[in-house]
C-alpha cells in the first residue's frame, strides 16, 4: 500500500494558487481555480484536487490552455445562454458560466447555460454547492476525454461525463448528488494505479473487451464501463445518462462531443478530427419560489432525509447514506486534520515546486 503525507488545506490552496499565477493566470482567476481544487480535496474526491495540478501544468506548458481567457456569451435568451470559454482553464470558465446561470435564475426563475471551448472544470459538485449559497437548486455537468465504451462496445467513445445537483434543507444538511455516468470516475482508477492495487470487477475492460481488474489493462488500450457495467446490471442506463450529458454539454453548445473531446493529459490520445470547440459544460439553476414556498420545500427535504435515515440497515452497515454524507464527513475531518496525499501525488507537487521555484514543503 502506498504511503500518504498530510498537508493543511490552506497550504495546498496557496501552492496551487501560486503555480497557476506562475503559468500566467491572473491572481483572481488563480484563486478561483485553487478554490475548485481545494473543494475536491476537502470533500475526499482525491482524484480531482491537487492530484490534477501536474496535468494542468503540462497542458499550459504546451499551450493547450489560454491563461487569460475572456469568456463571452454568444447566444442568449432571458433564461438561457451559450458561452464561449476562449479555451480557458475550466476551473475559471466553469465558475464564470455558472454565475451567469445563477444570475438568470435570480432574474427570471430559471437559468441554463451551455459552454464550449473550455477545459476540465474540476468536480461537478463545486458548482451546485455555489448554487446552494444563493438558495438555488443547482445542476452541473460536463463531457470529457473518451474513456468509456458504449454498451456492447469495446472502444472508448464517451467521457466519464459527470452530473451533479443539490437541494437545500432547512435544518438538515443539503442533499448533494455528484456522480460520474461511468461505473467509476477515472481518477479512482488512477488512484488504484498509484497504490499498485487491483480494481473491482465491472469497472473496466481490456483492449479485447474482456473484464479486467488490472488498472494497467485499461491504460493499455482498454476502456471504462458505463454505470451498471453490463446490460443485466443496468449498463444501458449509465450509457443513456452519459449520452444525455454529452448532448447537453457539447452538441447543444458547439463543443466536441463523444470521441472527439480533446485530451486532458499528455498521454491521452488526440482525436483524429474536431467537430466543435474544446469540451463542453452545462449549468442550471432554479429558484425554489417559482415552484413552492422555499421554507416548505426545505421542511419537506428535512422530512425526506430523516425518513430515509430511519430505514432498516442492511446487514453489516450503519444504514442508508444520504447523498453528500461521505463528502461532508471527509470535509469535517480534513478541515482540522489536513488532506492526506499519496506519495506519487506529493512527488508531482515537489516536481512542480522545483520547476517553478515555488516552495511546497
Amino acid at each position: 500500500m502506498t504511503e500518504t503525507c498530510t498537508y493543511p488545506i490552506a497550504h495546498l490552496h496557496e501552492f496551487v494558487r501560486r503555480v497557476f499565477m506562475h503559468l500566467g493566470v491572473p491572481k483572481a482567476d488563480a484563486h478561483q481555480a485553487a478554490d475548485v481544487l481545494a473543494a475536491a480535496d476537502l470533500r475526499g474526491i482525491d482524484s480531482h484536487g491537487v492530484a490534477r495540478l501536474r496535468m494542468y501544468y503540462d497542458m499550459f506548458q504546451i499551450g493547450r490552455i489560454n491563461p487569460t481567457p475572456q469568456p463571452t456569451i454568444v447566444r442568449e435568451l432571458p433564461g438561457t445562454a451559450t458561452v464561449d470559454g476562449d479555451n480557458g482553464l475550466g476551473l475559471v470558465v466553469g465558475p464564470w458560466a455558472n454565475r451567469v446561470a445563477m444570475d438568470k435564475a435570480d432574474q427570471v426563475g430559471s437559468g441554463w447555460v451551455s459552454v464550449c471551448h473550455t477545459n476540465h472544470f474540476g468536480i461537478a459538485g463545486f458548482y451546485v454547492l455555489e448554487a446552494l449559497k444563493r438558495d438555488l437548486i443547482g445542476f452541473a455537468m460536463t463531457n470529457a476525454t473518451k474513456l468509456v465504451a458504449p454498451l456492447w462496445g469495446t472502444e472508448r467513445m464517451l467521457g466519464t461525463n459527470p452530473i451533479a445537483t443539490a437541494f437545500p434543507g432547512l435544518e438538515e444538511p443539503p442533499i448533494v448528488i455528484d456522480m460520474a455516468s461511468s461505473t467509476v470516475a477515472y481518477g479512482k482508477i488512477e488512484i488504484a494505479r498509484r497504490k499498485q492495487a487491483a480494481i473491482p470487477e465491472g469497472w473496466a475492460i481490456d483492449a479485447d473487451g474482456n473484464s479486467t481488474t488490472n488498472p494497467d489493462a485499461l491504460i493499455e488500450g482498454g476502456a471504462q464501463l458505463p454505470l451498471g457495467s453490463d446490460y443485466a446490471h443496468g449498463g444501458h442506463k449509465g450509457y443513456c445518462l452519459a449520452t444525455m450529458v454529452d448532448v447537453l454539454t457539447s452538441v447543444l453548445s458547439g463543443a466536441n462531443w463523444g470521441p472527439f473531446a480533446p485530451p486532458f493529459a499528455l498521454r491521452q490520445e488526440t482525436p483524429g478530427r474536431s467537430v466543435g470547440k474544446g469540451i463542453g459544460h452545462c449549468f442550471g439553476a432554479l429558484r425554489i419560489d417559482g415552484f413552492i414556498d422555499p421554507d416548505e420545500f426545505k421542511r419537506q427535504i428535512d422530512d425526506w432525509i430523516r425518513t430515509f435515515r430511519q430505514t432498516k440497515p442492511a446487514p453489516g452497515t450503519n444504514g442508508p447514506l444520504i447523498p453528500g454524507d461521505p463528502e461532508r464527513h471527509a470535509e469535517a475531518v480534513r478541515r482540522t486534520e489536513g488532506v492526506p496525499l499519496l506519495l506519487p501525488v506529493v512527488d508531482n507537487l515537489r516536481f512542480l515546486a522545483k520547476e517553478t521555484g515555488i516552495p511546497f514543503e
